[in-house]
């Protein structure tokens, strides 16, 4: 999760808020696009237990969301309760198999997504994007 923090941190207008029970929820401008899920009905292990290591990533769109879905080596994943949602899932476990280059997009497209255009715009012809 450090290396999560660090660069949902270093995006900019990024801010963290932190919930009593210490999961950590990014924003930008106002506008989520990475939370720490609390444990919901939706989200379940194979013998229903509650799964209280889940994080949700914002994506593009629906296509962009169907894309990370239908890769079978990946670890995203969506509840019913994100039907109709540009939004994945993955473990926090999940996160130490990531490259950080992976990870940092994964950040960069939810920041990205709800990112003031301007800025946005900025950031990626910072990057020659």
């Amino acid at each position: 999760m450090q290396v999560l923090d660090a660069l949902a941190l270093a995006m900019p207008l990024t801010t963290r808020e932190v919930s009593a029970d210490g999961r950590p929820t990014y924003r930008v401008n106002g506008h989520l696009y990475i939370c720490h899920r609390s444990d919901r009905p939706d989200a379940v292990d194979a013998r229903g237990r509650r799964l209280d290591d889940v994080l949700m990533f914002r994506v593009a769109d629906l296509e962009a969301k169907e894309m990370l879905l239908a890769d079978t080596a990946s670890a995203f994943f969506t509840t019913a309760h994100f039907n109709g949602y540009p939004a994945v899932l993955l473990r926090i476990p999940h996160l130490r198999k990531m490259k950080r280059d992976e990870l940092f997009e994964l950040v960069a497209d939810a920041w990205l997504t709800r990112a003031p255009k301007r800025v946005a715009r900025a950031w990626l012809d910072e990057r020659g994007l």
